[in-house]
């Protein structure tokens, strides 16, 4: 089959990538996976050959100890499908993901890992269901081959938190196979452990989003990286991007609502305060409730002050980098000429 992401111009032979730009990168985090590369790199060039797309491989080394920069080296050396990228140390999955984007020059751009659990023949179902007009098609794993403790039970209880959280509604958001318009990618700034947050974050720049059932295969080399401890990570996360979604642009609008609620209600106090004092006579110094209102007189300063700050921060953010505030998704004119 072949894809209308993927020009008519020349395919690919023995795994050898043409001189045109590629139509599709394929990006590899990989971290202690020398036993999986040889029969994932096999695989993803099998696939994408016998289908008849235009492909690069970029697989970016995330410190491994193992060997798997080592034979990354060598097989770069030698294939010419295959892009090496090795990181100086060990940075995390969203950095070595980011990398890869960065280094992609497809018009699409699909990721997956590197332990084999991922299937590279739905590569091509995933790439298909893009020329529907989706931006993002992102892998559902319906029956997934981990453990029930350390894998399953924390990744039902993330992605429910995910979906209730960022109203984008992916049931599996940790699938790392993922297809992309390369655009898209372009417009996502990654940091972070954000890569579990790609739907989320696809949703604030406008993309249009779906997800496919995908095979998930049990892991045949090495040891799974992440287990129920990444779940506070999550939720740290999950703050980040709910803020990113609702106030990237309007900072001011929480820390301000927050920091005038907390000045009216102290200020409320001390009214009443003045009141026990002028009125009826009463001692107030050594009431909790006075230290309480100027702590939350001094606390809504504060937030007010934060927002402000946030505010400057954005525009910089922004303006620096000639970022508009906006995507436009396309342009239509009347390319005639009035009269």
């Amino acid at each position: 089959m072949r894809s209308g992401l993927i020009s008519e111009g020349m395919g690919q032979e023995n795994g050898a990538i043409s001189a045109s730009v590629p139509d599709v990168s394929v990006v590899v985090p990989v971290r202690d996976e020398v036993e999986s590369l040889p029969h994932l790199l096999e695989a993803i060039a099998s696939t994408l050959s016998d289908n008849q797309i235009n492909y690069e491989i970029i697989c970016v080394d995330d410190g491994s100890t193992d060997g798997s920069a080592e034979f990354l080296k060598q097989q770069a050396q030698i294939r010419t499908d295959l892009k090496a990228v090795i990181l100086r140390r060990n940075y995390g999955q969203t950095a070595a993901m980011s990398a890869g984007f960065n280094y992609a020059v497809g018009k699409a751009i699909v990721t997956l890992d590197a332990d084999l659990q991922n299937d590279p023949a739905d590569i091509p179902m995933l790439l298909a269901k893009l020329d529907d007009g989706y931006d993002l098609v992102s892998g559902w794993r319906q029956k997934r081959q981990d453990g029930a403790v350390n894998r399953l039970l924390p990744s039902k209880i993330a992605n429910w938190l995910i979906r209730r959280t960022t109203s984008v509604y992916i049931h599996d958001y940790g699938c790392s196979l993922k297809a992309y318009r390369a655009e898209l990618v372009a417009d996502m700034n990654l940091y972070g452990e954000l890569h579990r947050f790609l739907p989320a974050l696809a949703y604030i720049e406008g993309a249009r989003i779906t997800e496919m059932p995908v095979r998930h295969h049990a892991r045949k080399f090495g040891r799974s990286k992440y287990g129920i401890s990444r779940t506070f990570r999550v939720l740290m996360d999950l703050l980040t991007i709910l803020f990113m979604k609702k106030f990237l642009t309007r900072p001011m609008h929480v820390f301000g609502l927050l920091g005038l609620s907390s000045m009216a209600v102290g200020v409320g106090i001390g009214i009443y305060l003045t009141f026990v004092k002028l009125a009826m006579g009463e001692m107030i110094g050594n009431r909790p409730l006075l230290i309480l209102a100027v702590l939350l007189l001094v606390t809504g300063v504060q937030l007010f002050c934060f927002g402000l700050l946030a505010e400057l921060l954005m525009r910089t953010y922004h303006e620096s980098q000639g970022r508009p505030i906006y995507r436009v998704r396309e342009v239509i004119e009347n390319k005639n000429t009035r009269t």
